[in-house]
């Protein structure tokens, strides 16, 4: 299992456990042996729901990959190939996209038929070593920004120790990399937004919601990715700010909204990205009645998804089981950009004025 690690020294630690992994196999060529691995399955037969972590997590099945089976031999090889980029990687200094990897391949006999294979590779190897691939500095295109007073201090090459306010860039600082690694320095906030949307969160920032409710803002840009839920724990762990996502009223927000509380199945391998105290602020289906904005009917992926998620063990609290029940009672969703029927005038917006004060205080946030 996979314990995300904050600290300068997790890179250190990957090219230990990068060195072992090579260790193991030669040290097996040595005794005359076919190389042979043993890699936590990361199929949903061997992904369960913990309450304790309140996420789901990997069993203890394991599928083995050995040089004695023709068929292990190409898989096998491509981990090694992968687990030595990684090791290149921290050695120079350098980072890499999982897209990078895939074409990084073509140069050599490793013959990844497609980037799947390749991103394959990688979770095999995650799962291997316990260590996420952001360790091995192997990182998935940037998504998602932040804006807020928050002072960090970068820890990358060509800007060590260079402190930043996330407020110097008006469109917000993207989530990459260097402020995954960066360390949190100060803030004045007490309480982090995530917002689905790169529009609504735009439109925050010239509103000036940071300072009207003390908040660190983040654009999820749809679902979250690993670097901006592990960012949004790292806000609320080391600097004790409580979490409220907002996101449209439809069964995907409900669920951008319990990624970030209780993580994702792809993620089952990992510990440490969700945020169990994060809560939905809204939009809620139980705010539709209550707000009177324009509506849509669910569609029947809505409805299938919605299926989904009374299926999923995540969903059993009451509040959870109220909204879900709420979707499929009135079989209706609705978008943020909605409540700007209710808008006033275009300096003083409905969901900014209205709606979030009213739901901030619902959840005792202010």
């Amino acid at each position: 299992m996979i314990a995300v690690e904050n600290v300068p020294e997790r890179s250190s630690k990957a090219r230990s456990a990068l060195k072992d992994l090579g260790t193991t196999i030669y040290n097996q060529l040595q005794r005359g042996q076919f190389p042979e691995l043993r890699i936590p399955s990361r199929q949903t037969n061997n992904i369960f729901y913990d309450s304790r972590l309140e996420q789901y997590v990997l069993g203890e099945r394991k599928i083995v990959r050995s040089a004695d089976n023709v068929k292990h031999v190409k898989p096998l090889a491509q981990l090694m190939w992968v687990a030595r980029i990684g090791k290149e990687l921290i050695d120079y200094d350098r980072v890499s996209t999982l897209r990078d990897l895939f074409y990084m391949s073509k140069n050599i006999d490793i013959n990844f038929a497609t980037q799947q294979e390749s991103d394959e590779a990688v979770y095999d190897l995650e799962a291997l070593l316990s260590m996420p691939r952001e360790s091995f500095n192997i990182f998935p295109h940037d998504r998602g920004a932040i804006f807020g007073d928050l002072t960090v201090r970068y820890r990358v090459k060509g800007f060590k120790d260079s402190l930043i306010s996330l407020t110097d860039n008006p469109d917000g600082v993207n989530i990459g990399p260097a402020l995954d690694n960066a360390e949190l320095v100060k803030t004045s906030a007490d309480k982090v937004i995530a917002i689905e949307k790169g529009a609504i969160f735009i439109q925050m920032i010239r509103e000036k919601v940071h300072e009207k409710f003390n908040a660190i803002l983040i654009d999820t840009t749809g679902q979250a990715s690993r670097s901006a839920r592990l960012l949004i724990r790292r806000l609320n762990e080391e600097m004790g700010l409580p979490v409220y996502v907002l996101t449209d009223c439809d069964v995907w927000g409900a669920h951008i909204s319990m990624v970030i509380i209780s993580g994702s199945v792809n993620s089952a391998h990992i510990t440490g990205l969700n945020t169990p105290s994060a809560k939905w602020m809204g939009f809620w289906p139980t705010d539709l009645t209550k707000y009177k904005v324009p509506t849509m009917k669910m569609k029947e992926l809505d409805w299938k998804r919605l299926n989904e998620l009374k299926a999923d063990p995540r969903y059993k609290e009451k509040f959870w089981r109220e909204q879900l029940d709420a979707f499929e009672r009135l079989g209706l969703k609705a978008e943020l950009e909605a409540f700007s029927s209710r808008n006033r005038s275009v300096s003083q917006t409905f969901l900014v004025e209205t709606y979030m004060p009213q739901k901030l205080r619902e959840l005792g946030a202010i």
